[in-house]
């Protein structure tokens, strides 16, 4: 029953349970005070609704995960895990067209946040788990689907804990769909290119500490630890790290080439870069390392030297390249500045030529004929990194078709997060479609 397409139901299914899990406050802003428990129920029971039996989990009180299986009809194959995150970065309502947390749907658009990181994939799950069991439909593999607390922070709570804690959950599971791919992405020139995530930059979160000499703000002071972190900070945030090419990114690149009819020139990336134009967005943030400056902390009183300064840094290391980032970055500190990794996770390689890539790049074409389906490496990371602990392969593919005046990417952690309806009924299609055939 392969050619029988998602029911009415499941499209109206998927635009109420996006708008009902955005207006569930499930923000995280680190520090643990985030409470997913509320929108975790919220899943269990629409799952319930379905026939599976979901676990509701939890390291933390209110940090809850939700985890369930659907047997498929091929007990010799192995199984696929389908997952999604309940948190959310913060949002504040001032600055956004409606409040953040209505869940709106106006003009054909759902509003609020978490509209496209993640709650939308989370409602396609659940609509599309619902159609199966009205129409008594099963996935040939067998699916285990996890909704994951504090992806937005550490993980801990979430993917972290049930990789560490209950790994018989996902026994089988060899490889793993999430967010961040088979969107739509506008080139400018008309074509629509729908990357699909097979790989993620590693997470590098540092804190740097400068210590010196704390004293008077009128006098000389040659050892002086704001001074020396903001020299430190400065050689950081100005350091031009080189390019490493991964074979996901070499593999995007020679397939956005292609699409253009550009020699696909390797010994000058960064002139390759200028020839695909707009299209090298998906790709320029993931040809190098990178370290960002983000935060800074130091002092009490404007006329007093404080004995130590603190700054923190985003750093993204790529396969591969993690021995020559901390080496930089020992390089980059100096003798003076102190740092060490606030938060780290490994990067991920996923292979191109997998069945199952192919299976995702023929229902996103399906439903999307004349898009043109090209894999890349995320510049950030996803639940993904704490499952490759369990041996678990992870791709970003959460579809969505959308229009030309949509700027996705701008939507993560941005105002005015929102994604339309029909983009919603494409990922329902789209991801209804790979499932049963995967």
């Amino acid at each position: 029953m392969a050619d029988q397409q998602a029911d009415e139901l499941a499209l109206a299914e998927v635009v109420e349970f996006t708008s009902g899990l955005i207006r569930i406050d499930t923000t995280n802003r680190g520090g643990g005070d985030c409470r997913e428990r509320p929108a975790a129920e919220y899943a269990a029971e629409r799952l319930a609704g379905a026939g599976l039996d979901p676990l509701l989990l939890e390291r933390t009180p209110g940090r809850t995960n939700v985890v369930a299986r659907i047997e498929g009809t091929d007990p010799s194959a192995d199984a696929l895990l389908v997952h999604g995150h309940l948190d959310v970065v913060p949002a504040e309502a001032a600055g956004w067209t409606v409040h953040p947390f209505s869940g709106e749907v106006r003009d054909g658009v759902v509003w609020g946040r978490g509209a496209v990181d993640m709650k939308n994939m989370d409602a396609m799950i659940l609509a599309v788990v619902r159609f199966w069991a009205r129409q008594g439909l099963r996935p040939r593999r067998d699916i285990v689907l996890a909704f994951t607390a504090d992806e937005e922070a550490s993980a801990e709570d979430g993917s972290g804990f049930l990789a560490d804690r209950h790994p018989e959950l996902f026994e089988g599971c060899t490889e793993g769909i999430s967010e961040s791919g088979a969107f739509t992405f506008h080139d400018g020139s008309g074509r629509e290119i729908y990357p699909i995530a097979a790989g993620e930059r590693g997470t590098a979160w540092l804190k740097l500490t400068a210590r010196g000499r704390a004293g008077h703000g009128s006098k000389v002071n040659r050892e002086n630890a704001v001074t020396r972190l903001a020299a430190a900070v400065t050689r950081i945030g100005e350091h031009e790290w080189p390019l490493r090419l991964t074979p996901t990114v070499r593999a995007a690149l020679t397939e956005l080439a292609a699409l253009y009819g550009i020699d696909p020139d390797f010994t000058d990336v960064d002139r390759l870069l200028e020839k695909l134009g707009p299209a090298a967005k998906l790709v320029e943030s993931t040809v190098r390392n990178s370290a960002n400056p983000t935060m800074l902390d130091a002092g009490y009183k404007l006329n007093v030297i404080p004995g130590e300064a603190v700054a923190h840094v985003d750093g993204r290391c790529l396969p591969g390249a993690e021995e020559e980032f901390t080496a930089t970055l020992d390089e980059l500190t100096g003798p003076d500045v102190d740092w060490e990794f606030a938060h780290r996770e490994v990067a991920l390689q996923a292979p191109v030529d997998a069945p199952v890539f192919a299976r995702m790049r023929a229902a996103v074409e399906e439903f999307a004929p004349g898009g043109h389906v090209v894999p890349y490496c995320m510049s950030g990371g996803t639940d993904a990194k704490q499952f490759s602990r369990l041996g678990i392969t992870g791709y970003g593919f959460a579809p969505l078709k959308l229009p030309v005046d949509l700027d996705y990417q701008a939507l993560f952690h941005g105002v005015d997060e929102r994604v339309p309806v029909e983009a919603l009924h494409f990922g329902v299609r789209v991801l209804d479609r790979f499932l049963r055939t995967a």
